[in-house]
């Protein structure tokens, strides 16, 4: 008895053995078997539509970012546009503030203040324009005003006094 025990158990052990010999080898077998460096390997980068210039041409606008025209007012003349562009999309607020900071830099702004809370307010000035950008996020949206205004110079304040 002692000897038919032993046999069973020796059998139990290479079944065992052999049980986990083929998990090992099966598992070997399931990796790729793409030979060289993985530099040859690319993965296709998959690109969304680039942010826009819409009717500021020195305001660049993520892409995510959607015109409500009703709500937007732009004034053209030559070589000038003024206004309020309204615009609403699913984009966080510290990715818009990031991305208005690098790209209005970009466009040769210069940032005046930026003023952090549920309504963020970013201020930004060239030599003869101001440029405000509200950013209020709500429930399921983001929405965005880009204000656009001229400058008024010394000679023309002292007319509206």
């Amino acid at each position: 008895m002692a000897i038919i025990r032993q046999k069973r158990n020796f059998l139990a052990f290479i079944g065992i053995g052999a049980v986990f010999f083929l998990i090992i080898s099966g598992c070997a077998g399931l990796k790729s078997k793409k030979s060289g460096p993985k530099s040859q390997v690319t993965t296709p980068k998959v690109k969304g539509p680039s942010p826009l210039y819409y009717d500021f041409g020195d305001v660049l606008i993520p892409n995510e970012l959607k015109v409500n025209k009703k709500a937007s007012f732009i004034y053209k003349s030559s070589g000038f546009s003024a206004g309020v562009l309204t615009l609403s999309g699913r984009v966080e607020i510290s990715s818009l503030i990031a991305f208005f900071e690098s790209n209005m830099q970009k466009d040769n702004w210069r940032t005046i203040s930026l003023f952090k809370s549920p309504r963020t307010i970013m201020l930004f000035k060239k030599e003869s324009r101001w440029c405000v950008i509200n950013i209020i996020e709500k429930d399921f949206k983001t929405h965005v005003e880009v204000w656009v205004a001229p400058t008024i110079s010394e000679v023309e304040a002292g007319l509206l006094k």
